[in-house]
């Protein structure tokens, strides 16, 4: 498989690891996975938001991971925020997890399925 990040030099460029859009060659799979939350399997759930995307992204990469993918292997990420005053954090993290890997993105503002959960992240994986 191949990726090609593609940044439209008529539209505003990416700024802080991801790409505008990415382009896929010879995968032969998609992996879709859902909402991953701060939680672990015990249920419990960090108290700050640095902790929580931590974990967040650990359930991801475990998903990923279950189906015999890398992180490299992300095409496409959605992060759900709780509040816009996680944003530089996240970004934080998310720089940290993913290194010079820049998958598609999108990061949305919006209310979260359990308070407690400060955001939730879904990514398609492909191979």
């Amino acid at each position: 498989m191949k990726l090609k990040a593609i940044n439209a030099s008529s539209a505003p460029q990416p700024a802080g690891g991801y790409s505008q859009a990415l382009e896929v060659f010879g995968a032969q799979r998609l992996l879709f996975v859902s909402g991953q939350v701060p939680e672990t399997a015990a249920g419990a759930v960090p108290p700050d938001f640095k902790a929580q995307a931590i974990l967040a992204w650990a359930n991801v990469r475990a998903q990923v991971e279950a189906a015999g993918m890398t992180m490299a292997n992300l095409v496409k990420v959605t992060t759900f925020l709780s509040s816009r005053e996680y944003a530089l954090a996240n970004r934080e993290v998310r720089n940290e997890v993913l290194g010079s890997h820049s998958p598609a993105l999108t990061v949305i503002i919006t209310g979260i399925f359990d308070e407690k959960w400060l955001l939730e992240i879904e990514a398609v994986a492909a191979a």
